[in-house]
């Protein structure tokens, strides 16, 4: 089975939309939020509770991380990173771009790639586009990225347009080296260009028609969500939307808060994957529909009605939030993983909901009403 995606419906109020993505691993009705798995693990979650908690369908893996630990030979040995930590279902890996991007102080970019010191050990590491395809062609991965220079903020005209024209042609060797070479492990695996240009107008335009061009399987948007406004952010995704193929998916890369998800599927967003919902859930911070809650508050101390309510986890309605205060409290690694599996959860639900308001063509006025309580602090 080839990878495809199917547009479904479309909302009237806005630019969001339904679809079904497919891969060798299964069905991905959208929107979709991918949890991520940086180094082959949503951080204090089982993948059986992946499955039957949040229902994840794709998860998020890393090639920076990857290649480092545990290094692409022992998951090649090992049949490809879904055997090796035992998930049946999608995932997509990132490039490694970001998180050399994020090493300003340990990397050097030039024409043939990037050069930089490991984050754990300090050794020095080279990552060319060549290198970024082959490890993903490695890790076997149904949605691979092409690698990137994400353009930092703010940055000047010229400078981002210097990084954007380097993206380009980065994205070229990418493709030779995707269409050079097959999968490892028996599934088809599809290849998307991400669209840079930093928060100028025109180059975001000249670089979602360059992408656009490629007739790629699907289509991401990267360097957001990287200190901008919130209103700059939603621009830029609306602008490259409108460019990239409707019949194409379009994946927003590391974005971002439920409100952020919400406004920018009303701009034509289909794929989602942010750390917000783990690593702020390991700090104590829970998203909910009423809006943010903080457990560490001394509020909760005597709580004892269920984490949420509302919830959608098992964990919200067996577990109240005096007893998670407790947990958090004392630092019990028990806190961490009640609160990740509730965010999960309900990022899971949102999306879900988001999909069956466009169905309905009620998505426009439920997304305005409930952005505004999304952002409260209860």
């Amino acid at each position: 089975m080839a990878f495809k995606f199917v547009p479904g419906s479309r909302d009237p109020y806005s630019q969001a939309r339904t679809g079904t993505l497919t891969t060798d691993h299964g069905d991905i009705p959208t929107p979709v939020f991918m949890p991520v798995g940086t180094g082959a693990t949503v951080k204090a979650v089982h993948q059986r509770e992946l499955e039957a908690d949040s229902d994840a369908r794709i998860i998020l893996g890393n090639t920076y991380h990857l290649h480092l630990r545990p290094g692409i030979p022992v998951i090649r040995k090992a049949g490809g990173l879904h055997r090796f930590m035992s998930w049946n279902r999608s995932i997509l890996t990132d490039s490694g771009g970001y998180q050399v991007f994020s090493l300003s102080q340990r990397r050097k970019i030039s024409e043939e790639g990037v050069s930089f010191q490991s984050h754990i050990d300090g050794a020095r590491h080279f990552l060319s586009p060549e290198d970024a395809i082959d490890i993903q062609r490695g890790l076997g991965a149904d949605i691979m990225m092409a690698f990137d220079e994400c353009t930092p903020y703010p940055s000047t005209l010229a400078d981002a347009r210097q990084s954007m024209q380097l993206t380009h042609r980065w994205l070229d060797r990418c493709l030779e080296r995707f269409h050079a070479t097959q999968p490892l492990y028996g599934h088809d695996q599809a290849l998307f260009p991400i669209v840079q240009g930093g928060m100028h107008a025109v180059l975001r335009r000249e670089s979602a028609e360059v992408i656009a061009s490629k007739q790629a399987a699907g289509n991401a948007i990267g360097g957001l969500s990287v200190g901008e406004p919130a209103e700059v952010m939603y621009e830029m995704a609306r602008m490259v939307c409108d460019i990239l193929p409707a019949d194409k998916p379009r994946y927003l890369m590391g974005v971002g808060t439920p409100a952020n998800l919400l406004e920018c599927m009303a701009r034509g967003v289909d794929m989602f994957d942010c750390v917000l919902p783990t690593r702020n859930g390991r700090n104590g911070m829970l998203f909910t529909s009423e809006g943010i809650l903080n457990i560490r508050n001394e509020k909760w101390k005597e709580d004892f009605s269920p984490i949420d309510p509302a919830g959608h986890s098992f964990v919200d309605q067996r577990y109240s939030r005096g007893y998670l205060r407790h947990l958090a409290a004392s630092n019990e690694i028990l806190a961490m993983q009640i609160a990740t599996l509730h965010n999960l959860a309900f990022y899971a639900w949102l999306t879900a909901e988001a999909r069956q308001r466009i169905e309905a063509g009620t998505f426009g006025p439920w997304k305005d009403k409930m952005t505004l309580q999304l952002e409260r602090r209860i």
